[in-house]
């Protein structure tokens, strides 16, 4: 978890305080900090530099904001897409082709012509997908996601490496995928796996690399080609409780490659890091608008509720609150965070010991940066708020708020509705 200044009992994040940030561009507001991007993308680059070439594709699922696009683009990092829609907004920040791993899953044809037809490589997820493509194109380069039966995650929504789960050829099923694709007249590069999101172990890493390292093995032995890249996928965690410990990802680094190198044929392995470079970036900036206390619970009412941060709601994740323009004082009270949605799910956090609040404080939910604004909604025709970026004491707007209007604007009533 990330450390934020105290300025006098003022929160700041990147320079600045983060009522300032509020009272310009109102609540709720997603901050991101721009030098905590780069320095996270750095960390886990420089972790693998030593001990083999690593190519570092951002998952950009986690948050695709032409702003933080354009800051990795900068950095050098390469992209995990899932969807055209991230293959066309990474284009547009700048990134060429061949730094884009797009990696679907039950593609639809129309979504596989649409990629192919941007010079995309496409990371295969099944037999089905690999013979539609071949219809309509060979010179794509492509590689295999595998289910390694090797999963982990902080939720059973998100271990996605189980044998039981929709994603990846089974592994029984690899070696002929490879054989087929070769029939084909594909030049297979380089073979995948992801275990899951939110993983803080190096155990299930090593667990899957090994399983790689076996398939790739495999792979040269009965069919006499050489892989070229090893990509292990993301899921590395981040600590979102004050008691959580960060990710060593130097040992992390050192447990992979020392099972790679010399191992098989691979030269480069991959990592897709989506939450462990965005997440802890990010404040959600949300103001109490009421407060209200029932003989069982004290409800501070914000601005911003499942439909601006769903985790919460959606997977029971934490995410650590401060009173923004209270930051040095000391809890007194214990406080559900609830939003203005129509549903008794809607909360920010429960049962936080924080100081007295009042209508008008601002609250900072931390690690929003991954899943934020992502997957944010229109819910309760509330529109999508702003989010801005920080650095060195400066703030500009990176997007507008959504207005009704936007809402609207694709809506039709038919005619004889008007009479």
């Amino acid at each position: 978890m990330r450390k934020f200044e105290n300025d006098n009992g003022s929160m700041k994040i990147g320079g600045v305080r983060a009522t300032e940030i509020a009272e310009r561009y109102g609540t709720p507001v997603y901050v991101t900090d721009e030098n905590a991007v780069r320095e996270n993308y750095r960390r886990i680059r420089d972790a693998f530099k030593p001990h083999m070439p690593v190519r570092v594709l951002f998952a950009c699922k986690a948050n695709a904001s032409l702003a933080i696009l354009r800051i990795l683009q900068q950095e050098g990092s390469d992209i995990d897409a899932v969807s055209v829609g991230e293959v066309d907004v990474c284009l547009r920040a700048g990134f060429a082709p061949q730094r884009i791993l797009y990696t679907g899953v039950n593609v639809s044809t129309k979504e596989l012509y649409q990629v192919a037809s941007r010079g995309v490589p496409i990371n295969i997820d099944s037999l089905s997908e690999l013979r539609r493509l071949a219809e309509m194109t060979t010179d794509i380069p492509i590689s295999f996601r595998v289910n390694p039966g090797v999963g982990a995650g902080h939720h059973a929504h998100v271990v996605t490496g189980a044998k039981t789960t929709k994603f990846g050829i089974p592994r029984e099923q690899i070696v002929h995928a490879y054989d087929e694709a070769l029939e084909l007249g594909f030049v297979p590069f380089g073979l995948h796996a992801h275990i899951g999101a939110g993983v803080q172990d190096v155990g299930p890493f090593s667990q899957v690399t090994e399983v790689l390292v076996t398939i790739m093995n495999e792979i040269q032995d009965q069919l006499s080609i050489k892989l070229r890249v090893l990509d292990i996928g993301g899921g590395i965690g981040i600590p979102y409780r004050l008691e959580d410990k960060q990710m060593d990802v130097d040992l992390f680094a050192k447990e992979v490659c020392d099972r790679i190198k010399g191992k098989c044929s691979a030269e480069t392995v991959a990592i897709e890091p989506g939450r462990y470079i965005i997440a802890d970036t990010t404040l959600l900036l949300t103001s109490v608008v009421d407060v209200k206390e029932t003989a069982e619970k004290k409800f501070a009412g914000v601005d911003a509720g499942f439909n601006t941060l769903i985790r919460p709601a959606f997977y029971g994740s934490y995410h650590h609150v401060a009173v923004a323009n209270k930051f040095e004082r000391q809890g007194e009270q214990i406080y559900d965070i609830v939003g203005p949605i129509c549903e008794s799910g809607d909360f920010i956090a429960k049962d936080r010991m924080l100081p007295r609040l009042e209508e008008g404080d601002v609250l900072a939910a931390y690690d929003a940066g991954a899943y934020g604004f992502a997957m944010s909604s229109t819910y309760n025709m509330r529109p999508r708020c702003r989010q801005v970026l920080v650095k060195e004491g400066s703030m500009l707007l990176i997007r507008e708020a959504e207005t009704l209007d936007d809402l609207l604007r694709q809506e039709r009533i038919p005619a004889r509705l008007m009479i």
